[in-house]
């Protein structure tokens, strides 16, 4: 299991989330709250009403919620999605979304290991 998952837009890492920290109760909690309206209610996935959604179809859904989150810059919500998509899918190792005209492009990569990201400082060239 790999202990780093990351979301990635359009392949630049938004959030990373490290599953070697501890889970508060409270968020613990609120993943389960999660869960449980996802199963009494069921799900829509493109436009489709799922009512006994599976394991990967919740998934979906949540990265599908983490995306438009990301887009408008709700935090809260970005966290509450990414612990889930970690905490649920522990072998998952990104998420990448890809912003289209129509939506988001979702992948759920579980083979390739997330590498960090670090910013290359490019100096102008003096004459």
């Amino acid at each position: 299991m790999s202990t780093l998952m990351a979301v990635l837009l359009n392949g630049i890492a938004q959030v990373e989330y490290d599953r070697n920290k501890p889970l508060p109760d409270y968020q613990g909690a609120y993943l389960d709250k999660m869960d449980r309206k996802m199963e009494a209610e069921g799900i829509d996935v493109d436009g489709v009403r799922i009512r006994a959604p599976d394991l990967g179809q919740r998934a979906q859904f949540v990265a599908a919620n983490l995306a438009h989150a990301i887009r408008d810059n709700d935090e809260a919500l970005v966290a509450a999605m990414t612990t889930w998509l970690a905490q649920r899918m522990p072998d998952l190792k990104q998420v990448k979304l890809r912003e289209l005209e129509e939506g988001f492009e979702i992948d759920l990569d579980f083979a390739e290991d997330y590498i960090k990201q670090h910013p290359v400082q490019i100096s102008p060239r003096r004459k």
